[in-house]
């Protein structure tokens, strides 16, 4: 199995003066040899931009005169970049060092693979990892009501998610993205939908390269830890303006990607949820109102982008209903790349 191919990590910065130097140096001391490192900051003011300036003989920083989003900002790496493939990081991640190789090595057993994803664990903010190791993700799913969650997230991992697994998709804290696909499944050459802003925008590209029939695999030897700050249940903590991205997102993910059999094999899921959704904005959390003025302006691209989806997918309506339910939907790697995969991680141990 040939290990010539590029991968170019993109790094989106904001504020991350915290997290980002060893974030890079757990990128710089991976063994896989044949990377580029691609930094664009969106304007920080905490000091991340002296931390920056101690890498740029290693990396390729580009500094962003206002902060443009975790979406466009990671477009922008992407189109600087000229990998084979491209893992996009967040700052708040730490990498093991074999991460890349291991994703690698399993991306290259299919040309359908578009998206490998490995095994995140949690640690704290100041980079501690917990004595009993609590998964963080090892995927994303979705279940009846539209809502994307990271699989496993939160439970103490005891020895498990240790097979090769075909996934909906991959939090893009840490995805190894195929360029191929990234080029096939961008629209108007934007891979995250910069309406999103931030927030939800991997989930989107996991939709959207689901319906043009790219595959998205799970790889168990590639490990890292990543500090998670959006969960389930924390709302409340989060900022005003993070909240209403979230609900802004939640509905242009599903006007741009779901079939009409989609939402109506699942319509009353997804109504309690929207009525949840609405009645919260209204009653308490009136600043995410603003994410349905938004969407009623700007209506008309958003429907254009789903003719343009629409159009160009490839798989029919029971496969994508398949991966829509309450408990996460994995599909078994053939036993084949199994045998092959495991045999190259023995022999490196």
């Amino acid at each position: 199995m040939a290990h010539n191919d590029v991968v170019s990590v993109t790094i989106v910065t904001y504020n991350s003066g915290r997290f980002i130097k060893r974030c890079l140096e757990s990128v710089l001391a991976q063994r896989y040899p044949h990377k580029e490192i691609i930094v664009v900051d969106n304007a920080s003011t905490d000091g991340t931009i002296d931390i920056l300036e101690q890498f740029e003989d290693r990396c390729q920083v580009y500094y962003n005169e206002e902060n443009n989003g975790f979406a466009a900002a990671q477009n922008q790496a992407i189109r600087l970049s000229s990998g084979e493939w491209v893992l996009t990081l967040n700052p708040d991640v730490l990498l093991l060092p074999n991460f890349i190789q291991a994703l690698v090595d399993a991306g290259q057993f299919d040309s359908k693979i578009g998206t490998v994803c490995g095994k995140l664990l949690t640690m704290t903010s100041h980079f501690e990892i917990p004595e009993k190791p609590v998964v963080d993700s090892t995927g994303i799913y979705f279940n009846p009501m539209l809502r994307h969650l990271d699989r496993g997230s939160q439970e103490v991992d005891n020895g498990h998610y240790l097979h090769y697994e075909y996934v909906f998709g991959a939090t893009a804290a840490a995805a190894l993205y195929r360029r191929a696909m990234i080029d096939d499944i961008s629209l108007d050459g934007e891979f995250f939908d910069n309406d999103f802003f931030v927030y939800r925008e991997d989930a989107d590209v996991a939709w959207r390269a689901q319906l043009m029939g790219w595959k998205c695999l799970y790889a168990p030897y590639a490990r890292g830890y990543h500090v998670r700050k959006v969960l389930p249940g924390n709302r409340r903590a989060l900022p005003a303006e993070i909240n209403m991205h979230s609900v802004k997102n939640r509905f242009l993910m599903r006007i741009k990607n779901i079939s009409p059999d989609l939402y109506w094999r699942n319509w009353f899921s997804i109504a309690a949820r929207d009525l949840t959704v609405v009645m919260c904005c209204l009653l308490w959390e009136h600043s995410s109102l603003k994410a349905f003025w938004y969407l009623g302006r700007n209506l008309r691209r958003v429907m254009a982008k789903r003719r343009l989806i629409q159009s160009s997918r490839r798989v029919d309506d029971k496969y994508m209903a398949a991966w829509f339910q309450y408990r996460p939907v994995s599909h078994q790697a053939p036993k084949k790349m199994v045998r092959m995969l495991s045999r190259s991680e023995t022999a490196k141990t």
